[in-house]
């Protein structure tokens, strides 16, 4: 085995070892990693090659799904980045994709329609959340599409949410971070840059694709009884990461942190958020727009 691949997984095991949310499952995580390594079981793989065989070795020991090898075709710098050039990128990268926010709609039957691609930061993208929130504040029920959200911010996600509640006494989650042995508690938010959208039907749509942050935002208004999730259940990933650089096309990325829900006293990790309405990814938007029919259209109480 090249002397490159042998030294660079002994330092991803190092980053588990020292960062992985879960310190004695991390001990093990690593020891399983090196002892593969010794074994020469990754002997002669070409880099992608290494980073799928990896992945699929770390997660057989422990299926987190944030806990993978991850290879790029583009180099990336190897020298270590500063926090603040590091968010900077991120924020360049969400300014140029409208902060998460691809597509917001009237349908027909004045319902709202928001296709979320990403969950940006609540402090630099919470202009984007408010600016989506305001085309939609008139309807009579909203649609959420988390079906391709990838992942993103806990603080964007708790923005989102709060928009769905009446005011700031809504305890949505906590993230739990070993780092720094702490945890810190997410609230509804007391000031809004749109209006609530409250005592109207939300439905969140979401796919075997939806992921991470899509899926705190999915998960929450579900555990809240605020939204019905229709579609797919989704991948199962709860743990926020840390990424680290180890060549200039290999990256470590290690859960750090675990989300915990108040509702349920526990996440998504591992289990995804299962569907209230189940339905093909493809036919999600359909499914959500007839049940919004069906209400509309159904008799009030009394009639």
């Amino acid at each position: 085995m090249p002397t490159s691949h042998a030294h660079l997984l002994d330092r991803a095991a190092d980053h588990i070892e020292t960062g992985y949310v879960f310190p004695e499952r991390a001990t093990e995580i690593a020891s399983a990693l090196r002892s593969r390594v010794a074994d020469g079981v990754y002997d002669g793989l070409s880099g992608r090659e290494l980073c799928e065989k990896v992945t699929a070795d770390l997660q057989e020991v422990c299926p987190d799904r944030h806990l993978r090898l991850r290879w790029s075709d583009e180099p990336q710098s190897t020298e270590p980045a500063e926090a603040d050039e590091g968010r900077a990128a991120m924020l360049e990268t969400l300014r140029r994709e409208n902060h998460g926010v691809r597509r917001v709609e009237r349908l027909d039957g004045n319902t709202g329609y928001i296709d979320l691609r990403r969950v940006t930061e609540a402090g630099a993208g919470g202009f984007a959340i408010g600016a989506a929130m305001q085309l939609v504040a008139g309807t009579d029920a909203l649609v959420l599409d988390l079906r391709a959200c990838s992942g993103g911010a806990p603080s964007g996600a708790a923005l989102w949410c709060s928009h769905f509640f009446p005011d700031d006494a809504t305890h949505l989650n906590d993230i739990y971070d070993r780092g720094t042995d702490s945890t810190r508690q997410f609230w509804t938010s007391a000031h809004l840059p749109a209006p609530r959208y409250l005592d109207r039907p939300v439905y969140v749509l979401t796919s075997a694709d939806t992921f991470s942050g899509g899926e705190d935002i999915a998960y929450t208004l579900q555990a809240h009884e605020r939204a019905v999730v229709v579609g797919e259940r989704t991948r199962g990933g709860a743990h926020p990461t840390a990424w680290h650089t180890l060549s200039a096309h290999i990256t470590v990325t290690v859960p750090t942190a675990r989300t915990v829900s108040p509702v349920t006293g526990t996440n998504w990790e591992g289990t995804g958020v299962t569907p209230d309405t189940p339905a093909p990814a493809a036919e999600a938007l359909d499914t959500a727009l007839a049940t919004i029919r069906e209400r509309a259209d159904a008799p009030a109480p009394g009639q």
